[in-house]
């Protein structure tokens, strides 16, 4: 498909298509509809796109892949809209638990966060954190909603996401201003907490990118995702689309994610309608509650049609010490225990609010702000504004509540209808992946070892592991590999990886990780491996402890297209024959990464095996 430009805001009449797909075309126009939308809305300014990222369909549909992509992660179980689900508002339904300052969990400074991967050290290998063990860690605040978030100048809760989008991997400004959705785009990609090993590099990203399926992990893609997969484009080529040539950057995925971000317009609830001329749209007792709302002292923060004016304030939340927020990007002292003020559009969607997580529902925000029911405001983090409570009458609170999850609700938002549409994510799948097939033999102490198996085992995913804990401390470990079930318990052993000397000391103490890089190749999807750690153990029958038994079923995607990469086709030629079993072995000879085909950076019988398993499954 080919853009052609005009001037103006973006618009149906700005865009001629040479539809190349039909998919491609039907999501194409579906987006210019909502666009036109953000040209002609009537409460809503419009979106502003950067002159450094003008928009496009293409890069608006990338953008959307790679926002909802589980592999933009390090282990394969993150994707940004993990966090930020369409029907929440923008914001993540699950509630982790995270234990605050104090590091102790029940206290009153515990966050309800979001979760994120496990601790990995720059290996890859598991940590263990001293609050999560070896399972999945909790953000130290609430996501923000994504969307709204096109309008705002600064984004995350403390406003560190700057308009100046400075390129990550150069240091270079990108985008002079309106670039903080970019900005933001790019900073969870790295962090150790929400997607990442410690100390990933972006070069890590790309290569990940580079020969990653798109959209493997995901399923009921949306039409306009489909238009790509089923031609079995490649990230690269999917890159070349959107920006004209194959080179995947940092900047390039923030500006492509940012790209999407702005098109999620919720431009169409019934105030929106009302604003417009409607009168009908709004119910008598919800133009109460916009009255009663606009002549109280909620409107001087929650502004306008944007219903927020991004600034930052304290409330009273919270004691300062706990979270210094906008002071930590700022240093100045009067912006101590500021966050920033979300907008109310879509509110009525939210399960959670403030940064914190600490409300649960619009009934207890309006009472914290009426300082009942034992609702706490602390004074040394209160906005002066806020020294006199907040107190609607009965009758006039629920008309303004009625106004806000109501009126300000855009249905679109709500049902995950265009633009708002999206795939369903590997972590929402009920089917457990790998799947508990055995029991263990417990070992020292009583203590069983257990198995961590949190990535999906997809083909080609080169960062599949399998954690080990609750074993013996500074044990010798295994794991045994078997294409078989097992039987009566046991497992035959046709791959053993290992040994790896176990960290932690004592009974019960002991923890680890074996990579099991998974190889591209098409003739293994659908098949079978199953797995068990074995740990060498004088406190256990026979002298060795055992996890329970886990069958991990190999796929290649979870939507049902497979484009095969044809990895044993060494010469390029697609046809599979002498010639490339000879150019393995002179790869292999001269320690070629062409050869690695278990990239794991050693020459080995494993190589040969899979090359021959792949040469044996040809060119499909």
């Amino acid at each position: 498909m080919h853009l052609n430009t005009g001037t103006g805001r973006p618009g149906r009449d700005r865009f001629q298509f040479a539809p190349s797909n039909p998919l491609i075309y039907a999501g194409a126009m579906a987006l210019l509809g909502s666009l036109g939308s953000i040209a002609s809305a009537q409460a809503l300014p419009p979106v502003q796109f950067p002159p450094e990222n003008p928009f496009s369909i293409e890069k608006s549909t990338l953008g959307k892949m790679l926002f909802w992509d589980e592999q933009l992660s390090s282990d394969n179980t993150m994707s940004c809209g993990t966090c930020h689900i369409n029907s929440s508002g923008g914001s993540d339904p699950q509630a982790g638990h995270n234990p605050g300052l104090d590091g102790l969990f029940g206290n009153d400074d515990d966050v309800l966060g979001s979760f994120g991967v496990s601790l990995f050290d720059e290996d890859d290998r598991f940590v263990k954190s001293p609050a999560y063990g070896l399972m999945p860690q909790t953000t130290g605040r609430m996501a923000q909603p994504s969307v709204m978030s096109m309008f705002a100048p600064d984004l995350f809760w403390d406003g560190r996401a700057t308009d100046q989008f400075v390129d990550p991997q150069t240091g270079q400004v990108v985008i002079q201003s309106g670039g903080a959705l970019e900005s933001q785009a790019v900073e969870p990609i790295l962090s150790s907490v929400e997607m990442a090993h410690s100390d990933r590099s972006w070069e890590q990203v790309i290569e990940k990118l580079t020969h990653a399926r798109p959209m493997a992990l995901a399923s009921d893609l949306t039409s306009d995702m489909l238009g790509f997969v089923l031609t079995g484009s490649s990230y690269p080529e999917l890159f070349a689309l959107a920006f004209g040539d194959e080179q995947i950057t940092a900047s390039r995925i923030g500006m492509a994610i940012a790209t999407y971000e702005r098109t999620l317009v919720p431009d169409q609830t019934p105030f929106d309608a009302f604003v417009a001329g409607d009168q009908q749209a709004l119910t008598n007792r919800q133009q109460n509650g916009l009255n009663a709302f606009n002549g109280s002292r909620c409107s001087a923060c929650h502004i306008g049609s944007e219903f927020t004016g991004n600034g930052f304030r304290n409330i009273g939340l919270r004691p300062i010490a706990e979270d210094a927020g906008r002071f930590e990007v700022t240093n100045i002292a009067a912006d101590r225990g500021r966050f920033k003020v979300p907008s109310l559009r879509n509110v009525g969607l939210r399960d959670r609010f403030m940064h914190n997580g600490q409300l649960s529902n619009i009934n207890e925000v309006f009472d914290f702000y009426a300082r009942r029911n034992g609702q706490v405001s602390f004074a040394q983090n209160r906005d002066p504004l806020l020294n006199v409570p907040i107190a609607f009458p009965p009758n006039v609170q629920g008309d303004v509540v009625n106004f806000i999850v109501n009126g300000l609700t855009d249905q679109r938002v709500a049902n995950e209808e265009f633009p708002f549409d999206r795939p369903m994510l590997h972590s929402e799948q009920s089917a457990q992946n790998p799947l508990t097939v055995s029991d263990g033999v417990a070992g020292s102490g009583g203590a069983m070892p257990s198995m961590i198996a949190l990535s999906p085992p997809n083909l080609g995913n080169d960062d599949f592991k399998l954690g080990i804990d609750s074993a013996l401390g500074g044990a010798q470990a295994w794991v045994v590999v078997s294409n078989d079930p097992p039987a009566d318990g046991v497992l035959a052993q046709d791959e053993l990886l290992g040994p790896i000397t176990l960290e932690g000391v004592g009974a019960g103490e002991g923890y680890g990780t074996m990579a099991y890089p998974i190889p591209d190749i098409v003739g293994l999807d659908g098949q079978s491996r199953y797995m068990q750690w074995r740990v060498s153990d004088p406190g256990a029958t026979d002298g060795f402890a055992t996890s329970p038994i886990v069958e991990v079923r190999l796929f290649c995607t979870m939507h049902g297209t497979c484009a095969d990469h044809c990895p044993a086709d060494l010469t390029s030629d697609g046809i599979l024959d002498f010639f490339d079993v000879s150019a393995f072995l002179d790869g292999f000879g001269s320690q070629n990464d062409a050869s690695d085909f278990t990239d794991d950076g050693v020459f080995d019988f494993f190589d040969v095996s899979a090359f021959l398993d792949a040469f044996g499954s040809g060119c499909l």
